[in-house]
């Protein structure tokens, strides 16, 4: 369960400014509290409780071990993004948006695993037998590759969500996610189209401050998420620890079986053995018999 979102705090932060009235979108009007000085304002109750939809959304997400994809290339929110992103352990795109990144995620991987060889020359010492321009141009293509891709190096696999600030500047990257019905969670402004999002949060997406208190609730969210999977994976083992030791407790301890004596092979034993048998040698019937009438014959 997501934190609760105070209105005060996003009053202060400039949540509720949104864009002149002339640039507004007819479909944010159920988020509009009111015009001020041809402005719009947004309705800040909307937002907390939107804001907190979205987080318990992303907290399960989370939860659940799959990657969150945090995607801003505008300049205010760029550094934003990236220290909360990396905050929450999350992928994210702060540059230019590569064409096709999700529904070419296969190529996109090629470029990143390029990295990685590059990487591995310059541990076996093949870049040092390289010439001096084959050098040059390797550390720039690095250089670019990790500018553009670095950040998602650990993203083995498709994102299982998107959470976008500013949605008319990152379309691009909306259509991918509706081709590959990835759900996207945003900052919406009153100049954006909310229809194109799943879990939309209306807020003033130009200022730094707005960005930073809508951005800091959603990765703490993501944290919170995380924390719940690492208690319940560690709680899991105890029990699984514990039903163990009770099934061998349980468990009927097998009685020994007594080994039959096995026969001495050792020969002064053996020779023991034959002279004992010999002291203690039974008599035959016919012996036994002839004894007694002796012994009736004497009396």
């Amino acid at each position: 369960m997501a934190n609760k979102v105070d209105v005060k705090e996003l009053l202060d932060a400039g949540v509720h400014f949104g864009h002149l009235t002339r640039r507004w979108n007819p479909n944010m009007a159920p988020y509009i509290y009111m015009e001020r000085n041809g402005i719009h304002i947004i309705n800040l109750y909307k937002s907390a409780a939107k804001m907190q939809e979205a987080g318990d959304a992303l907290a399960k997400i989370a939860a659940s071990g799959r990657k969150i994809l945090f995607v801003a290339t505008k300049k205010q929110a760029k550094e934003i993004v990236a220290e909360q992103a990396e905050k929450a352990n999350m992928p994210y795109i702060t540059e230019r948006w590569p064409g096709g990144m999700l529904t070419n995620f296969v190529t996109i991987r090629k470029a990143v695993k390029k990295m990685a060889s590059i990487d591995r020359m310059k541990k076996d010492g093949t870049f040092n037998s390289l010439s001096k321009k084959e050098r040059l141009q390797v550390d720039r293509l690095r250089a670019k590759l990790e500018k553009n891709l670095g950040s998602i190096s650990d993203m083995s696999r498709l994102p299982a969500a998107l959470f976008v600030v500013d949605t008319t500047r990152e379309h691009i990257a909306i259509k991918e996610a509706h081709k590959l019905n990835i759900p996207i969670f945003a900052m919406v402004d009153t100049n954006s189209d909310p229809r194109e999002v799943d879990y939309l949060i209306p807020s003033n997406d130009d200022a730094s401050k707005s960005i930073s208190k809508v951005v800091s609730y959603v990765a703490d969210s993501i944290v919170e998420g995380l924390s719940e999977r690492k208690s319940e994976k560690s709680t899991k083992k105890k029990e699984e620890k514990a039903s163990k030791e009770e099934k061998s407790d349980k468990a009927p301890k097998e009685k020994k079986e007594k080994k039959a004596e096995v026969p001495s092979k050792d020969a002064e034993d053996k020779k023991a053995m034959k002279e004992a048998k010999n002291d203690v040698k039974l008599e035959s019937k016919s012996e036994t018999l002839d004894k007694a009438k002796a012994s009736n014959e004497e009396e």
